[in-house]
């Protein structure tokens, strides 16, 4: 239902604020690629640690361990620059935005998470 003083259905404003809507719907989607990705990293650095431990030497399981926990923070720092950073204002939408604060904080924990994993990686028993 449209809400009192918004364009009539159909007229070229009404689907410039439903495509700024979308907008927001595919930053969010952006947003959440980004940080699926970095937990992807972060588990198979960190797997990489206890599966590979047999298999490769050591400074082999170290690079690739610290590479995909270092990726891995780079995704969250991205998903906050990506956020930021998401082009032309569009026309004011009527979905909600996330609070850029909570972005922040959750990102910014997660990046702790990954340089104390990186500690993990490098300070941790290889094998069993």
């Amino acid at each position: 239902m449209d809400q009192p003083g918004s364009p009539a259905p159909g007229s070229a404003d009404r689907r410039t604020e439903l495509a700024a809507d979308r907008t927001v719907l595919a930053a969010e989607r952006t947003y959440a690629a980004w940080v699926r990705t970095g937990f992807a990293a972060l588990a198979s650095g960190v797997g990489a640690k206890k599966v590979m431990g047999g298999v490769l030497p050591e400074w082999g399981v170290l690079t690739t361990g610290t590479v995909l926990v270092l990726f891995s923070a780079f995704c969250f720092v991205a998903a906050i620059w990506r956020e930021l950073r998401a082009g032309a204002p569009p026309p004011e939408p009527d979905v909600r935005r996330l609070p850029r604060f909570l972005l922040f904080a959750v990102n910014g924990f997660l990046v702790l998470v990954c340089f104390a994993a990186l500690l993990g990686v490098w300070f941790g028993r290889t094998t069993g």
